[in-house]
C-alpha cells in the first residue's frame, strides 16, 4: 500500500540509540506540544499533565532515577533532544472536569446557562472511581491514547522516538514531585533523532498479519 500515512508509520520505529549533536526545532515542538493537547479522551476529560526535560539541570535529575534498574534506557536521557513524562491524574474529580466545562464555555462550545448541565458526562468518571476516590485505571488508560496520538504525529514530522515504560516509576516521581504536583508518571518518551548506529532503524518492519487481527462482519 501507498499512502502518506502508512510510510511514516513503516518508518517509525523504537529508537535504540540517539544522535545527541541534533535537537528537534522550536517549530517542530510547537507542533509536537498542540498534537498532545488535542488529543482524544472520554468525555474529554484530558486527565493528564506532561513534563518535558530538556535542562541540563532535568535531565541530571532525571539520571539519577536510573540507579536500580533500567539502565539500557538512561543513555537516552543525555542524548535524546526531550524526555516527556507523561503523568495521568489518579484522583480525577468534578473539580477537575470543572476546568473542561469551563473551558468549552470560554471557547463556546457550551452555553454558560446550560454548565451544569455539562457536567453530565462526569458520570463517566463516576463509575471508573473505585469507593477510596482512585480513577487511575481510568485516566491512565486516557493518557495512553494522548501517546499514541503523539508518536503519529512524530512519524509523520520524521522524528523519532522511544516509548518507555522502562523507567523507576517510584524514583521519577519522586524526583519530579514539584512537577508533576500529584500526578502520577508511569511512562515516558525519549524523542529526538536516531543515530546512524541505532540497529533497529536497519531492521525490517514486522508486525501481524492483518487477517490475524481484523474482522470484518
Amino acid at each position: 500500500m501507498k499512502h502518506p500515512i502508512i510510510e511514516d508509520l513503516r518508518w517509525r520505529h523504537t529508537c535504540k540509540k540517539y544522535d545527541s549533536t541534533k535537537r528537534i526545532s522550536e517549530t517542530d515542538l510547537d507542533v509536537l506540544f498542540e498534537a498532545l493537547r488535542l488529543s482524544a479522551s472520554s468525555i474529554n476529560s484530558q486527565p493528564w499533565r506532561f513534563v518535558v526535560i530538556e535542562s541540563e539541570e532535568a535531565r541530571q535529575r532525571m539520571n539519577g532515577t536510573f540507579a536500580h534498574k533500567f539502565q539500557f534506557n538512561q543513555p537516552h536521557v543525555t542524548a535524546a533532544s526531550q524526555i516527556i513524562l507523561l503523568a495521568h491524574n489518579p484522583r480525577y474529580t468534578r473539580e477537575d472536569y470543572a476546568e473542561v466545562v469551563d473551558n468549552g464555555i470560554e471557547d463556546g462550545r457550551t452555553r454558560p446557562e446550560e454548565r451544569e448541565d455539562a457536567f453530565g458526562g462526569f458520570a463517566f468518571a463516576e463509575m471508573n472511581t473505585d469507593e477510596n476516590g482512585d480513577t487511575r485505571c481510568w485516566t491512565k488508560a486516557q493518557l495512553y491514547i494522548a501517546l499514541g496520538n503523539l508518536l503519529h504525529t512524530l512519524a509523520r514530522l520524521r522524528i523519532d522516538a522511544t516509548p518507555m515504560e522502562g523507567i523507576d516509576i517510584e524514583r521519577v516521581n519522586q524526583a519530579f514531585a514539584k512537577e508533576l504536583d500529584g500526578y502520577q508518571c508511569d511512562v515516558a518518551l525519549a524523542i529526538g533523532y536516531r543515530h546512524e548506529d541505532d540497529y533497529n532503524a536497519k531492521l525490517p518492519k514486522s508486525r501481524r498479519r492483518l487477517d490475524s487481527i481484523l474482522i470484518r462482519i
